[in-house]
């Protein structure tokens, strides 16, 4: 993780075929997930992680972001073979929905808080790709169920911090603010509003939440390097890298100039040697002391 070399921190820069006013491609360039296990496309085999204890498990966020990355190599490829894929995953998406619209997503790492909004809004973005490309309603109705039990308040259960006019979407119900992690979620938001043309509750919650995040951005901010959280976890160079493209991305979407001076900043701090040595350092001792 901490050098980017595992599958789940694979280089992740802002995405190739994406549009602010149509469902396309992905913000968040993904295709490194699929091509640095292409073994998996021609096959029914699931993407997996190997746990530090040694246990191959189903990540339903690694799920998804092979999708997305499956999704975005066939719109840059035109190659079928790559939607035959996304379609195979979206399937299992939708079959392992549980009634109430989620996804257990952490119970492996935090039994009694499997549920966070990152996962909620990529499902939603992959759902809602399947949607456009099958015209099949059941993968309509369930990205609103997913949406639906996102925006739910944290104290129900939900995986959304209503804090007076803020609204905070928690990828980890029970630990700080997790800014990728937020910007995944309001995405797969951004895609339900996009795609339903709502003009209501969900449009002005996805307003409300985008408000937040640049009202939280100085939160994610240090003087050398950006922040993992809204805590005291510095980001390690695949999540600053990973900031850099999310920031840049939401400049696109939103036009709000302050997603630019955060990518430009953070951009200039990477290519900063004292700033990168000394983040990577700190961030070293950081994980040692967890």
């Amino acid at each position: 993780m901490m050098c980017g070399k595992s599958i789940l921190h694979v280089n992740q820069d802002i995405g190739k075929c994406f549009s602010k006013t149509e469902l396309l491609g992905y913000y968040n360039n993904l295709t490194e997930k699929v091509t640095k296990q292409s073994n998996l496309v021609d096959t029914q085999e699931l993407p997996t992680i190997l746990q530090e204890d040694g246990v191959i498990i189903v990540f339903p966020v690694a799920v998804f972001q092979y999708a997305l990355g499956c999704y975005d190599l066939y719109l840059l490829k035109k190659d079928d073979r790559y939607l035959n894929k996304f379609l195979q995953l979206a399937a299992w998406t939708f079959q392992n929905q549980d009634q109430k619209g989620r996804w257990d997503n952490f119970s492996h790492t935090y039994p009694q808080h499997p549920y966070g909004a990152m996962a909620q809004g990529e499902a939603v973005s992959v759902l809602l790709r399947a949607y456009k490309k099958t015209n099949d309603e059941k993968f309509l109705e369930a990205s609103h169920k997913a949406i639906n039990y996102m925006l739910q308040p944290i104290e129900k259960n939900g995986t959304t911090l209503y804090d007076g006019q803020d609204v905070l979407l928690k990828e980890f119900q029970h630990l700080p603010l997790v800014m990728n992690g937020w910007i995944f979620a309001w995405w797969g938001l951004y895609d339900y509003v996009l795609v339903t043309h709502d003009s209501g509750e969900y449009l002005s919650i996805l307003e409300k939440s985008c408000s937040s995040l640049i009202k939280f951005l100085p939160k994610f901010d240090t003087y050398i390097w950006s922040k993992y959280d809204a805590d005291k976890k510095l980001a390690s160079p695949f999540y600053h890298h990973l900031h850099i493209a999310q920031m840049q991305a939401m400049y696109i979407l939103t036009g709000n100039e302050v997603f630019k001076r955060y990518a430009d900043k953070w951009k200039e701090k990477e290519k900063n040697v004292f700033c990168k040595t000394t983040a990577f350092l700190l961030k070293a001792v950081q994980k040692i002391m967890e």
